[in-house]
């Protein structure tokens, strides 16, 4: 089996190919995990320049589209790639790429095309019939939870023949690595430590998870929380809330912006992992806690729920109930298990050989094969 992964946004013009992979790292996480399943992978990448590269079992082809202005010649160039190659499935990145997926299929008619969905939004009602063209004949489409895929099917894009594949969306690459000397190293403490990585604007909730933090500092006196953050369009609302609430007063740090080494080592050094989201397509700081051995502790929404397989490894909460939330905290707190289990489960779920194995069997569904 051989599986073409394509991606049509091209990286910047200035970018070397052997210069995208430190760009975009994730140019090469889920081929490499599909890889890892003993398929034979390429990648073809929109560039504006072409190149070649190999890397860890897979090739990439870097085509140069500057040239092809009709979107039915850059379909041509696609198709005429794929084609060399012999894929035998089309992965392609997003979904909002249904057009030029359309066009290399009108060379290539008999090539099974599987969608990934990238946090994509179904289109507004006066472009769906066109995405209903674009997406008749699609093998499949891979959500990281089958629920994501409502607004796509209640609006009509997807048929009923579309077969739904729960995949996360990626994984992780940190360690489990050592929690007594990730505190030492950072000062990171509590009792339990609970790391929160998201930005602070309404979707991610922060308000909500202080009110729970508040709440749960009655029966978790030595209790600490750490905020990791990038957007702050709620940071003057925070600090009002701390400011106003006795009960975070030395509680609750702000850490603002941080290096991934050091999301990393606050992974490391935390018990728990809090989330307040009201929706994610995947949820990447969720895959980074579990890797690190941290208990999640998040809303219940449909990729969290696929993440923790339906909390049997992970407490949920209602999103935007503080009381809910500060129950959970108590009971992560009280039991949970031990570290070394919280990353044995991210091995065999959510690893990238874990999703590499999900991919091997979408492939093979497609195909009306068995998985290698």
């Amino acid at each position: 089996m051989h599986v073409a992964h394509i991606n049509f946004l091209p990286p910047p013009k200035e970018l070397a190919a052997a210069d995208v992979f430190a760009h975009w790292p994730s140019l090469a996480d889920i081929p490499e995990a599909a890889a890892s399943s003993g398929i034979k992978v390429s990648v073809i990448q929109a560039a504006s320049r072409r190149e070649r590269v190999a890397r860890n079992d897979v090739e990439y082809h870097f085509l140069d589209v500057g040239q092809a202005k009709p979107l039915i010649d850059r379909g041509y160039q696609f198709a005429s790639q794929l084609d060399q190659i012999k894929a035998d499935v089309l992965h392609v990145h997003g979904l909002n790429f249904g057009e030029e997926a359309f066009a290399i299929s009108h060379y290539l008619p008999r090539l099974p095309v599987l969608f990934q969905d990238h946090a994509d939004r179904p289109p507004r009602w006066w472009r769906r019939p066109l995405w209903r063209r674009w997406y008749a004949n699609a093998a499949g489409m891979a959500f990281t939870a089958d629920e994501l895929a409502h607004p796509f099917t209640s609006a009509g894009v997807l048929n009923a023949r579309t077969k739904l594949f729960a995949i996360p969306e990626s994984s992780c690459r940190f360690v489990l690595g050592d929690c007594a000397m990730a505190r030492a190293e950072t000062g990171f403490h509590g009792n339990p430590c609970i790391a929160w990585v998201g930005h602070l604007n309404e979707g991610k909730d922060p308000l909500t998870v202080l009110d729970g933090i508040a709440e749960a500092s009655s029966e978790l006196p030595d209790l600490q929380l750490w905020c990791a953050f990038g957007n702050a369009p709620l940071l003057a609302q925070v600090q009002q809330r701390m400011a106003g609430d006795p009960r975070l007063a030395g509680r609750v740090h702000l850490l603002g912006k941080l290096p991934h080494a050091r999301v990393e080592r606050l992974m490391q050094a935390a018990d728990l992992f809090v989330s307040g989201s009201h929706a994610e397509s995947c949820g990447y700081a969720l895959l980074e806690a579990m890797a690190c051995g941290a208990f999640p502790v998040v809303t219940n929404i449909p990729s969290f729920r696929a993440l923790t397989s339906e909390g049997a490894m992970g407490e949920l909460w209602p999103r935007g109930d503080a009381a809910q939330l500060a129950a959970a905290l108590v009971r992560a707190a009280g039991s949970r298990p031990s570290r070394e289990h919280v990353r044995c489960y991210f091995d065999d779920n959510l690893s990238f050989a874990a999703v590499g194995r999900k991919w091997a069997g979408a492939y093979a569904h497609v195909l009306g094969r068995s998985a290698p």
